[in-house]
């Protein structure tokens, strides 16, 4: 199982039916669930982080392998990624990707990790952000069955 935990709430539409069709195209290979924990807006820093991370932490087990995706993670290619999420489901039975809010994430969740991933240096819209992670994770799919997929 694949559990995404994100920072906010989805708002415009097309993004719902992006995420959408992303789990449903991901559902012949596995079950994802979604979860999302309110942002804190505008609170000073690490007064938002600390309760972004208090949400969090009602989600994630010790069982979880937890990958948190950050500007200072290691980065992969599309197929590097598909042979690390199959060795990674072949040891655990749970994958937790967490996506931060605004702020990032909370230092003590990036401690707790046990892959720090970024997909680029570059900052990404959050609402955005889950819909390629979600992309990445269907193109390792097909990757790892051998399936065409386009490139």
């Amino acid at each position: 199982m694949i559990r995404v935990i994100c920072v906010g709430k989805l708002k415009e539409d097309y993004w719902k039916m992006a995420v959408q069709e992303y789990l449903k195209r991901l559902s012949k290979y596995t079950k994802v669930e979604l979860i999302e924990v309110p942002d804190e807006g505008l609170l000073e820093e690490k007064t938002a982080l600390r309760k972004e991370k208090e949400r969090i932490e009602k989600w994630i087990t010790e069982k979880d392998f937890l990958v948190t995706l950050e500007i200072e993670g290691k980065e992969s290619s599309s197929v590097e990624f598909a042979s690390k999420l199959d060795s990674w489901q072949m040891q655990f039975s749970s994958i937790t990707f967490l996506i931060g809010g605004s702020y990032g994430l909370d230092p003590e969740l990036k401690a707790r990790s046990n892959y720090a991933l970024s997909f680029s240096k570059m900052t990404f819209p959050h609402q955005m952000f889950r819909v390629i992670l979600l992309e990445q994770l269907y193109r390792s799919f097909k990757i790892s069955h051998h399936e065409s997929y386009h490139k």
